[in-house]
C-alpha cells in the first residue's frame, strides 16, 4: 500500500510539472518609443508556435502557454520595425515592457482628434493627418496663416468670399464652409461671424500637425461637422528646449515675422507663439481695386503646463489676435478718397480665446479629461454708406472619460456649446441680426480589436440644440486588414445644422439686406459615409508606394439656402428638395531615395435639387488635380515643382467658367541652424481678371464678380528660418 501510494505521488508530479511546462504567462506591455503611447493591435507572437496574442486598445496583451527555456517573442505592428525579444521562461518580471521603434516611411503620426490615441494606421475612423515635415514646407508657402495648408490637400477648397478684402471659408467634399467643424487642439472657436476669417487668423508656425476627418463626424463634434473636421494641433513643450524665428517677404508686398519657443522643466512647461503679417494694398491688373487689402495683423498665444505628478497634466493658454483689413479702391485704401475713389471694405477683428485641460492618467489605463474654452470676438465690417458690426461669445465645456476594458477602448461624456451674437447696430430691436446657439450632448464611443484583422469603432451622440430639437447622431467605422499592405476603411453616421445667417452667400453680400432668421426654420439633416482602399508597400530599401481609393457619399435634407424677395432684401429659407454630394478621392505617392511624388485626383458630383438647369452646386469644380514632386535631403536641401488644376465650375447664373491650371516652384537650403527657402505661387500668373472682369461699375459703387480662382497672380516669397 505504502509504495502505491508513492508511485501515485510521483506520477501526479510528473503531470504537474508536464502541464506546467505549458503554463507560463506573461503580460507584454507596448509603446511607442518616441512618444512613449500604447500601441494598439500590436502582434505578440510566440517564435515557430501558433501562440500569439493582439495588444489592446492600451497596448496590453496576455500571451499564455509559454514552455519553459529559451523563447523568442516577436512583437509586430503596422507603421513600427518588427522586434525579437529573447526571453528564458520562467521570467520574474510581472510585466514585460517592449518599445518600438517607428519604421523610416509610415505610421508616425498618432491621432487625437478620435480620443483613442491610436497611430493612424490602427484607426478604424479615416483620419487624414499632414504631419510636422509636410507643415514645414507649407510654413514656407504661407508663413502669415494655414490656408495654404489646406489649399493643397485633396478633397478640399479653400474659397475665397471677397473680391477686394479675400476673406476665406473651407469646404470638403463640396459642401459649403458652414459645414465644417474648424477646431484648435479640440476646441470649437472659430465657426459663426468669425468664420470668414478663421484660416485668416490662425498662424503656422506652433503646429505640429493637421488632422481631418471627411464626411460625418458628430460623435464628438456635434452639429457643424456635416462634411467633416479640421483640427489644428500644437506642439508640445520638450525637455530639450526650441525657438523658432522666421522672417518672410513677398513679391505682393507682405512682410511676415513669427517666433515660437518652448521648454519642458520638471513640474512646469510652456509654449509661446508671437506673429505680426503687414500686407501693403496689392492691386495686380491696374483696374484701380484691390486683390490683397492693406492688412495689420498681429497673434500672441502663450500656454503653461502643470505636472503635478506623472500622470496628470494641466493647460492654461490664451490666444490673442487682432487684424485690421482694407480693401477696395487702392486710392481709398491709401487715404487718397475724392469722389470717384472711395469704395473701400474694412474688416477689424479682434479675437481672444482662453483655454483650460486637465488630463489624468491611471495605473489601469484609464484616463478623465476635462476641458474649457472660453471666446471673444468682435468684428466691424464697413463699406461706403453701409455698416455690419457686432461681438460674438463662445463657451465649451466637456469631460470625457477612457477605458480598456479587455479589446474594447471606450469613450464616453458629454459637452456643453453655448454661443451668442449680438449685432451693434442701429436697427429697431425685431430687426438686429441677433443668435443665440446651444447644443448640449451626451456621447459614448467604443473602439473594439475584433480579431487581428478587424477593428470596429461605433459612436453615439445624442444632443439638445434649443428650439431646433434634440438629435440623434450614431455614427460606425470598421477597418479590415487584408494583410499589412492591404486595408480598406467603411463608415458612415448622420449629422445636423442649425440655422445661422453666417454663410458664404451672406459673405459676399457683406450682410447688406439679409434678413434676420425666420421663426419658422428647421435645422438641416444629413446622412453620409466614406469607403476607401489603401495600400503601402516598400518594394525595395529606397522605393515606397502607398495608394488609396477613396469614395463618399453626402444627403442633405431640409438644405438652407438664401432667396431675394421682391423687395430686394434676403431672407433663408428650408427647401424641399435634398442636397447631395458623391464622387470618390484617388491619392498616389510613390518614394524614391530623396524623391518623392504626390498626385491627388477629386471627382465631385454635388447637386441641390431646388436649383435649375443641371442642379449643380456653385463655384465647385467637378475635378481637382493636385501633385508635387520633391527632392529633399533631410538637414541639407529641398526643392520641388507644384501642379494644380481645376475643371469648369457653375456660376449662379447657370453659366460656366473656364477651366483654370497653376504651377509653382519651391527651395529651400539649410546651413546649420539656418534655412533659407523661396517659394513661387502660380508661376504663370493665372488669375480671374484675365478671363473678365472681377469689377464692374460705377466706380463709386461697383459690384463684383463671384470669385472662382485666384485674383492676385503670381506670388514670389522668401526668407530665413532660424532653429535656436
Amino acid at each position: 500500500m505504502y509504495k502505491a501510494f508513492i508511485l501515485a505521488a510521483i506520477i501526479l508530479a510528473a503531470a504537474v510539472s508536464i502541464s506546467a511546462q505549458n503554463n507560463n504567462t506573461v503580460r507584454v506591455a507596448v509603446k511607442n518609443k518616441d512618444t512613449n503611447e500604447p500601441v494598439a493591435a500590436a502582434a505578440i507572437k510566440l517564435k515557430n508556435s501558433d501562440i500569439s496574442v493582439s495588444t489592446d486598445a492600451d497596448g496590453n496583451g496576455v500571451l499564455t502557454n509559454i514552455p519553459y527555456g529559451p523563447q523568442t517573442l516577436v512583437i509586430e505592428a503596422i507603421g513600427f520595425e518588427e522586434l525579437e525579444v529573447k526571453k528564458t521562461f520562467p521570467i520574474s518580471d510581472e510585466v514585460l515592457n517592449i518599445l518600438l521603434e517607428l519604421h523610416h516611411e509610415v505610421g508616425s503620426v498618432t491621432i487625437s482628434t478620435t480620443r483613442t490615441g491610436r497611430e493612424i494606421e490602427a484607426e478604424p475612423s479615416r483620419v487624414e493627418a499632414i504631419d510636422e515635415e509636410e507643415m514645414d514646407e507649407k510654413i514656407n508657402m504661407r508663413p502669415a496663416n494655414v490656408s495654404m495648408v489646406l489649399h493643397e490637400s485633396t478633397g478640399i477648397q479653400v474659397q475665397q468670399t471677397s473680391a477686394t478684402s479675400s476673406t476665406q471659408s473651407i469646404s470638403i467634399q463640396g459642401l459649403g464652409g458652414r459645414y465644417t467643424q474648424i477646431l484648435k487642439d479640440g476646441f470649437p472657436s472659430y465657426g459663426g461671424f468669425s468664420g470668414s476669417l478663421s484660416v485668416l487668423e490662425i498662424p503656422p508656425l506652433d503646429l505640429k500637425q493637421v488632422e481631418v476627418i471627411k464626411g460625418p463626424a458628430a460623435t464628438f463634434y456635434g452639429g457643424d461637422a456635416i462634411a467633416g473636421v479640421v483640427n489644428f494641433i500644437s506642439k508640445m513643450p520638450d525637455e530639450k528646449p526650441v525657438t523658432y524665428l522666421l522672417f518672410n517677404q513677398t513679391s505682393a508686398g507682405g512682410t511676415d515675422m513669427s517666433v515660437f519657443n518652448s521648454q519642458k522643466f520638471d513640474r512646469i512647461g510652456y509654449t509661446l507663439l508671437g506673429s505680426l503679417n503687414l500686407q501693403r494694398p496689392f492691386d495686380v491688373d491696374k483696374d484701380d481695386f484691390t486683390e490683397l487689402p492693406r492688412t495689420v495683423s498681429f497673434a500672441i498665444n502663450p500656454r503653461v503646463f502643470f505636472y503635478p505628478d506623472d500622470k496628470t497634466s494641466v493647460m492654461i493658454g490664451n490666444s490673442t489676435s487682432h487684424q485690421n483689413r482694407k480693401g477696395g479702391d487702392i486710392f481709398a485704401v491709401r487715404g487718397e478718397m475724392d469722389k470717384l475713389h472711395s469704395y473701400f471694405e474694412k474688416n477689424a477683428s479682434t479675437r481672444n480665446i482662453t483655454t483650460f485641460s486637465f488630463d489624468r492618467n491611471f495605473d489601469d489605463g484609464t484616463r478623465i479629461n476635462a476641458k474649457q474654452s472660453i471666446a471673444f470676438f468682435d468684428r466691424e465690417l464697413t463699406t461706403p454708406g453701409d455698416r455690419f458690426a457686432g461681438s460674438q461669445f463662445n463657451s465649451f465645456s466637456e469631460a470625457s472619460y477612457y477605458r480598456a476594458i479587455g479589446k474594447h477602448a471606450l469613450v464616453l461624456g458629454g459637452s456643453v456649446l453655448y454661443d451668442r451674437f449680438r449685432e451693434d447696430g442701429l436697427l429697431a430691436p425685431d430687426m438686429l441680426r441677433d443668435e443665440t446657439r446651444t447644443a448640449v450632448g451626451a456621447f459614448i464611443q467604443d473602439t473594439v480589436d475584433i480579431s487581428d484583422r478587424i477593428s470596429v469603432e461605433a459612436g453615439f451622440r445624442l444632443e439638445h440644440a434649443g428650439k431646433y430639437g434634440t438629435f440623434a447622431l450614431p455614427r460606425v467605422s470598421l477597418l479590415y486588414r487584408f494583410s499589412d499592405e492591404l486595408t480598406t476603411r467603411i463608415g458612415g453616421g448622420f449629422g445636423y445644422k442649425a440655422p445661422t445667417i453666417f454663410t458664404e452667400d451672406s459673405e459676399r453680400l457683406l450682410f447688406r439686406n439679409v434678413l434676420r432668421l425666420g421663426e419658422g426654420l428647421k435645422a438641416e439633416k444629413s446622412r453620409g459615409g466614406t469607403f476607401d482602399i489603401n495600400y503601402r508597400k516598400e518594394l525595395s530599401e529606397k522605393l515606397n508606394v502607398s495608394l488609396n481609393q477613396m469614395f463618399f457619399y453626402t444627403q442633405i435634407s431640409d438644405p438652407i439656402s438664401m432667396r431675394q424677395r421682391p423687395d430686394e432684401s434676403y431672407e433663408f429659407v428650408n427647401e424641399t428638395s435634398s442636397v447631395t454630394s458623391k464622387g470618390f478621392e484617388t491619392n498616389l505617392r510613390i518614394g524614391y531615395g530623396i524623391a518623392k511624388l504626390f498626385a491627388g485626383y477629386t471627382f465631385t458630383d454635388a447637386k441641390a435639387g431646388y436649383l435649375p438647369g443641371d442642379r449643380r452646386l456653385t463655384l465647385l469644380p467637378r475635378s481637382m488635380v493636385n501633385s508635387s514632386l520633391v527632392f529633399e535631403e533631410h538637414g541639407n536641401f529641398k526643392v520641388g515643382v507644384e501642379y494644380y488644376y481645376k475643371s469648369r465650375q457653375t456660376l449662379e447664373d447657370r453659366s460656366r467658367t473656364p477651366s483654370t491650371w497653376e504651377a509653382g516652384l519651391f527651395a529651400e537650403k539649410t546651413f546649420g541652424k539656418f534655412s533659407f527657402f523661396i517659394n513661387a505661387e502660380n508661376v504663370f500668373d493665372e488669375r480671374q481678371s484675365k478671363y473678365g472682369p472681377v469689377v464692374f461699375p460705377p466706380h463709386d459703387m461697383p459690384t463684383f464678380a463671384e470669385i472662382w480662382t485666384h485674383t492676385e497672380g503670381r506670388v514670389i516669397n522668401g526668407g530665413v528660418k532660424i532653429r535656436l
